[in-house]
This record gives C-alpha cells, structure tokens and sequence, in this order.
C-alpha cells in the first residue's frame, strides 16, 4: 500500500513487549525543531537552567510538529517522564517557566478556534449534546468500520496509543479540585477507567492487548516519534487543562464530551476489526460501547451540569472545555483522512538507521 511502509514493519514477537503495566519510562524523542531541541537538550543533564527560544509566528499553534512535542515532553514529566531524566526537572522552575510560554500560544489558539455558546448552568447537559450533535467532523470511525485496512488500522491504534496507554490519568487530575456529587460523579466514572478493581481490566491494559493483537509495540511511548503535531495537540489539550486548577471546568467539559461521543465510534472500530477477523483486538472497543454509554449520562448531567450548578462561574469553561475537544479531535480526523486518501501513511516517517 503506498505510502505505509513501516507503518507496521516493527511486529514484535510476545517475549520481546513489555507488559503494559509495568513503569519503564520511554526514551526521549527525537526533536523537530528549535523548541523540541532546547528542551530535549537540557533533560539530558542535570535538573537546572533553561530556556528556550520564543515560539515561532505565523504557524499554526493546534498543529505544530516542534510546539506540540516541546509540550508534550514538559507534561511528561508528570506522567512516566523519559529514561534517564533527572526527577528534579518536574518542578525545576526554569522547565515550568519553559511549559508556559508553550502554553501561552497552545491556549490563546485554542480560544481563537471555537466558539462557546453562552448558556445558563441548569442548561449546560443540553448544550453540550447539542454543540456534540452539530460537529460536522469527518466520520473517522465509518471509514475504519467500513473500509480500513489492517495496515490503517494499526496506524490508528499507533496515533490513539499516546492517551490511551495512559487512558484516565488527565482527568483525574480534577478529582481533588472538585467536591459534593461532581466529584462522586467524577470519581464513579475514573473508577470504571481503572477497571473497578478487577485485576487486567483498566482500559489501558485493555488498549494494550489490542495493541498486541495486531503486532504492535504496546510500550509506554514507543511511537512518539511517529506522531504528529495533531496527534500530540489532543493529548496536550487534557494535560494543560487537567493540570491547571483554573481550567477545572475544561477538564470536566471535555470528559463530559469525551465520554457523549465515545459509544458510537466504538462500536465502529469494534465492527471494523471483526471485518477483518481481528476478533482478539475488540476488547477494549467493545467495552468502551457498554461502559460509557452508562458514563455520558452521569458525565454530563451529574459532573459537567453539576458542576456548573455548584459553581456558576466555571460554566463557560466547561462549555469551552467541550468544545476545545471536538475542535482538535475534527482537526486529527481531517489529518488522518487527507493522508489516507492520498495513499500515504498518517503518521511521521520511521527513523532510517
């Protein structure tokens, strides 16, 4: 197929994946830029000075190759961080002042893209499903259910790796910043991401097996370097807003959000992979279509319009929370399917060498 070469040349035997639920932190990627550089450079050494250069003008902030993965890299070091990082760097001032001024374009872009209705707090659960049911997005999701093939799929579940593998974590950043039934509401749903308890049964340990199922590398971060500025900009979108109290409201709008559109475009995945008798990578798709099909109901009206009750002021961010969401995920779906439509892979050219 044109253009997919090494899309999934790396297929790995079982003995040779880390299982998903171990801690490996991934090695740094690769820099794309002037931004990435500055910042790859200096967690090669020990926690201290750094600065970096302004972001550059004219370029497109939700899409930016270098941008998105200077960010990524500083939010990282909240998660697993990278192989060989100093740990001091995650609250090193001169990193946090650096993740500002990547912020600061990634924000303001953000809020020059959308469009947030006014609407009162008792009518946030209606707006949202109405902004949801008027998003004219591509249908990524009837494509991979109709025609994909295992080739594209794969590169789908590589672009979905850099969150799912760490499915949950964003949002939960909002629990202790929340209180009364949006919290219990929150909490209720984070529990079902983690799999209510039951041994191997979070969603990331889920999305891992799906991995594994078509060949792939289900490592912590292992195709970073294969993903896309439009790519990486969906999960920054959850870190900036889960890891900034101010933006609480975002991360409530866009799990609220998250969870509404999540059911439909499940189902299709699941469909598209037993198309093509890839019965062993459903799991994970088939659990989303009967959990948050439960989760959109108590997202939206118990935590979002919840929230906006308790606290009137948050409601327009948690409108733009909803609508930053359907922005990004639109623009990734565009992406995708320009390059497919013109035979070429979706993601970024495999390393030579």
């Amino acid at each position: 197929m044109a253009g997919s070469a090494g899309t999934t040349s790396a297929v790995l035997h079982t003995d040779q994946i880390t299982p998903a639920g171990t801690l490996e932190a991934p090695p740094l990627p690769r820099p794309r830029g002037p931004l990435s550089e500055a910042i790859l450079s200096a967690l090669r050494r020990r926690a201290g000075h750094l600065s970096v250069p302004p972001a550059a003008h004219g370029g497109d902030p939700l899409a930016d190759d270098d941008l998105q993965l200077a960010l990524y890299v500083c939010y990282e070091q909240h998660y697993r961080s990278f192989a060989g990082v100093d740990p001091e760097w995650e609250w090193q001032p001169s990193l946090l002042a650096a993740r500002r001024s990547l912020e600061a374009p990634f924000e303001q872009a953000l809020r020059e893209a959308v469009a947030v209705p006014a609407a009162a707090p008792e009518q946030v659960e209606a707006t949202l499903r109405a902004m949801v049911a008027a998003d004219d997005a591509p249908a990524l999701s009837r494509t991979l259910e109709r025609h994909a093939s295992r080739e594209r799929f794969s590169e789908f579940l590589i672009h979905r790796s850099a969150y799912q593998l760490k499915e949950a974590d964003p949002h939960s950043w909002a629990v202790p910043r929340l209180a009364g039934r949006p919290k219990e509401a929150l909490v209720e749903v984070q529990s079902d991401e983690y799999g209510g308890g039951a041994p191997g049964r979070m969603h990331a340990t889920l999305f891992a097996g799906s991995m594994r199922a078509l060949g792939l590398d289900d490592r912590y971060g292992a195709y970073l370097d294969r993903l896309p500025g439009t790519t990486l900009a969906t999960v920054n979108l959850m870190s900036l807003m889960g890891l900034h109290r101010r933006l609480r409201g975002g991360i409530v709008g866009h799990l609220a959000v998250f969870e509404m559109t999540s059911p439909v475009p499940n189902r299709r995945y699941a469909a598209g992979l037993r198309r093509l008798g890839l019965e062993a990578a459903t799991e994970f798709f088939d659990e989303h279509v009967e959990a948050d099909a439960v989760h959109e109901a108590v997202a939206a009206h118990d935590l979002a319009e919840g929230l906006a009750r308790t606290e009137p002021d948050l409601t327009d961010d948690i409108l733009f929370g909803g609508a930053a969401l359907l922005e990004l995920e639109g623009r990734f779906a565009r992406a995708v399917l320009r390059a497919w439509d013109a035979g070429t892979s979706s993601l970024l050219p495999q390393a030579s060498g």
